[in-house]
């Protein structure tokens, strides 16, 4: 039954918690790795799956749908959480968490770019404003503000950021040959990366992880990054009455994520950020009215 007051309660829990990783993401490098970050935080999201499908009764359908397509899911755990996960953690490891967490928005933008060649989608002219705009936007957050110079702090960093939002974009282009339960996906998915993210912790980082703040941030992400956040989400979708309007208060989070940062973590918040996450959330708007037009 469709239940908009619903939808919206769940929306929110969803963009509360989205709206807090940034920081939980930054505090957490402070004492873990980014492979140690990533390795507590998927063991943490697999138990809350595991836990969810089995209070669903859905644990019997893990292996028959595994069987249906194996290599699928192979390539979707090592996208995410594998490999994205250890490029963004890369990235906030390298930047301030708000110029890592603004770049990486534009994944929307680098997913309309991606659908051109892999679904055969047309790029109208609403969507090049929007990439134009919205890239701009990033720029601006990269070189805090100081475009002719085209100085950045830590480019690798931002080429780190700016690659999650590719590997973001690839693995929903993915999942749409994905009509599969999206919980049971998303448990197989991390269950099958796990021991990709225990080998990628042996070559490039260690087990030493005895910091207690390390692990209560690590989990923290597991819990409400990877899992309740997106099953809220899927809740908030399956009592909208109406999902843009539902849709549009994901734009809550980036600017509510800023205000974390700046008392829990503690960053100075550069006006260049501000000004470049209007621009990239307009570039988002941008998409979504494209969307509605005939």
């Amino acid at each position: 039954m469709k239940d908009q007051k619903k939808a919206v309660f769940f929306a929110l829990g969803a963009v509360a918690c989205w709206s807090t990783v940034a920081s939980a993401f930054k505090l957490s490098l402070n004492y873990f790795s980014p492979a140690q970050l990533l390795l507590i935080a998927t063991l943490t999201s697999v138990l809350l799956m595991l836990g969810i499908l089995s209070f669903q009764g859905k644990l019997k359908y893990l292996l028959p749908t595994f069987g249906k397509r194996p290599y699928f899911f192979l390539l979707a755990g090592f996208m995410n959480p594998a490999l994205y996960y250890l490029v963004l953690f890369q990235a906030y490891d390298r930047l301030p968490a708000q110029q890592a967490q603004t770049l990486n928005y534009t994944w929307a933008i680098t997913l309309t770019l991606l659908a051109v060649p892999f679904l055969g989608q047309r790029i109208r002219r609403q969507d090049w404003l929007a990439i134009i705009l919205g890239y701009f936007g990033a720029l601006v957050i990269a070189t805090k503000g100081d475009l002719l110079s085209l100085n950045f702090d830590d480019p690798t960093g931002v080429a780190l950021a700016l690659l999650s939002t590719v590997i973001w974009a690839g693995y929903w282009i993915l999942n749409t040959r994905n009509s599969s339960d999206p919980i049971i996906s998303l448990a197989l998915s991390f269950i099958l990366a796990f021991p990709m993210i225990l080998l990628a912790t042996a070559i490039w980082s260690d087990f030493q992880m005895t910091a207690w703040q390390g692990w209560l941030g690590a989990i923290y992400v597991g819990i409400f990054e990877m899992g309740i956040a997106f099953v809220m989400w899927l809740m908030a979708m399956r009592y909208a009455e109406n999902t843009a309007r539902i849709s549009n208060l994901i734009f809550i989070s980036p600017f509510a994520s800023l205000i974390f940062l700046r008392f829990l973590v503690g960053e100075q918040i550069y006006a260049a950020t501000l000004v470049g996450l209007v621009m990239i959330v307009i570039a988002l708007l941008i998409q979504q009215i494209k969307k509605s037009t005939p």
